[in-house]
């Protein structure tokens, strides 16, 4: 298994940040590898998302994403890549900012050193943190 997680404060509130990171299919505006996000099916507190993704190359894949006051986690559904898939979103107060952590456990649907798994999984942790920030400021000037 690969697992990456990170701690990170964004200079927006809570419910601002929990905005940006529940609006699944505005991803592909600002996430870089996102090429599309789409909801296929919403239950009461938990939606099926298809993202396409391009890392090295495109794959698609589905998870279930939970919204939970102070958190977003997911689950794997089905998918080209992986054999499981899940992490999470922790969001709280930090004073009039918020302190986001993020963290992700995948193994893949096929051989892949651990090593080369491990990079998989982290490679593109900083790029997003970055997006992420630039989409606070983008939406809330901060």
């Amino acid at each position: 298994m690969a697992s990456a997680e990170t701690t990170e404060v964004f200079n927006c509130t809570p419910d601002q940040f929990t905005k940006i990171v529940s609006d699944y299919e505005k991803y592909s505006e600002f996430l870089q590898e996102v090429k599309e996000c789409k909801i296929i099916k919403a239950e009461k507190d938990r939606k099926l998302v298809e993202f396409t993704v391009s890392v090295v190359k495109n794959f698609k894949y589905n998870i279930w994403l939970t919204e939970k006051p102070g958190s977003v986690t997911w689950e794997f559904a089905s998918g080209d890549i992986f054999k499981t898939l899940k992490g999470s979103w922790k969001i709280e107060s930090a004073g009039d900012k918020t302190r986001a952590t993020y963290a992700v456990d995948a193994t893949f649907n096929m051989f892949v050193p651990s090593p080369v798994a491990k990079a998989l999984v982290s490679v593109n942790l900083p790029n997003m943190i970055s997006s992420y920030h630039k989409r606070v400021a983008e939406l809330y000037g901060r």
